[in-house]
């Protein structure tokens, strides 16, 4: 079968190949054959090393396809099952898992550090799959946590997207900062998980939403999902002033991943208001905060990792939002792309242009 492989961390070009072959299915796992897999930036980020991953790599962690193999203890799928790929998969059975954190565990995690399912090349060498995943190959196999099945009248392309992207910004809005009804919010940056993020709070039902991002080519179609008013960094005091009086929003999203849009959404929010960070940022990259404001401004500073979501909900009920015209899916993806065209959608994505190019699988 294809895949893309990075065979070193930092490396600019993917190796797309034919000779990949997979691991046997373990009795706890699924084989799945990809069938639209998305481009995001989180992938550029292990790719840099951002995300520390083990390498060879397969990159690829929003995706879709058909059940076509099982092992024997799993019962929650079976073969031509239509699922979404979790890459946070939980083990249902830890502390985490059972206190009503699921996204926060660490098992399959872990085990993707050391367990590569990829084999290429005459010496079989292994490769690992970008959080246990790979949703850049043809065929992935995972945990049968990692396979959530959704109804097989989802597109694959809109089932991709779940996967990650709308998971990650609405799951923010309605389960991290759960945003009330009648209430500002300012959304800094507005790629995938951005205006994903906007169109949770529209959901929410706030009244007020300001998407926030330097490029004005994105900000229609900011409007379009959700936004009430968009405007670049220049712009911000102005329209704090203008739609919040100068007080500041109840909500600030940071959906970036810098230390520099973090602060700027403690300076966007208002006293008591909630500043939530969406966006993957690197290791050594400081947030400097005042003690004094962190106590006397009142701020919640609050992380939303995947959404905060419990998969095995959130995927059928996003999906059904999206069966409904609640949630717009198909303004999102900017190009629809073959697996041979990967490298050209990575060095697309890095110019920043693009939202969700999506790799439709033959």
């Amino acid at each position: 079968m294809r895949a893309a492989i990075l065979h070193a961390v930092g490396n600019d070009k993917l190796d797309i190949r034919d000779d990949i072959t997979l691991a046997p299915v373990g009795p706890t796992d699924v084989r799945v054959r990809i069938r639209a897999t998305g481009v995001c930036h989180s992938d550029l980020s292990a790719m840099s090393g951002v995300l520390p991953q083990p390498v060879p790599l397969v990159p690829g962690h929003e995706g879709a396809g058909e059940v076509v193999e099982v092992g024997e203890h799993v019962t929650s799928v079976a073969p031509g099952d239509h699922v979404v790929i979790s890459w946070r998969p939980a083990c249902g059975a830890c502390d985490l898992c059972v206190g009503g954190q699921p996204y926060m565990c660490m098992k399959y995690v872990i085990e993707s550090f050391s367990k590569g399912y990829f084999r290429f090349g005459g010496d079989d060498a292994t490769a690992f799959g970008m959080a246990g995943c790979g949703t850049w190959a043809e065929e992935i196999i995972v945990p049968w946590q990692g396979a959530i099945k959704i109804d097989e009248d989802v597109s694959w392309e809109a089932a991709a997207l779940i996967g990650c992207g709308i998971t990650t910004g609405v799951g923010a809005a309605i389960n991290t900062a759960k945003v009330r009804p009648g209430s500002t919010v300012a959304v800094i940056g507005c790629g995938g998980v951005g205006l994903s993020v906007i169109q949770g709070a529209r959901l929410s039902g706030a009244r007020t939403i300001l998407a926030i991002d330097p490029l004005e080519s994105k900000h229609a179609l900011a409007k379009k999902v959700g936004a009430t008013h968009a405007v670049t960094p220049e712009q911000v005091p102005e329209a704090l002033n203008e739609l919040t009086g100068g007080s500041g929003f109840d909500y600030g999203f940071e959906v970036v991943g810098k230390a520099a849009t973090i602060q700027s959404a403690w300076q966007v929010t208002r006293a008591g208001g909630d500043v939530v960070v969406v966006g993957a940022g690197a290791l050594d990259d400081m947030v400097s905060i005042s003690a004094f404001s962190l106590l006397f401004e009142g701020k919640k500073l609050l992380s939303s990792l995947y959404g905060e979501a419990d998969v095995r909900h959130d995927f059928p009920y996003f999906a059904k939002l999206h069966k409904a015209g609640q949630l717009d899916l198909e303004s999102m993806i900017s190009a629809r792309i073959r697996l041979s065209d990967l490298n050209d959608a990575v060095a697309a994505l890095r110019g920043g242009e693009v939202l969700r190019q999506i790799v439709i699988m033959d």
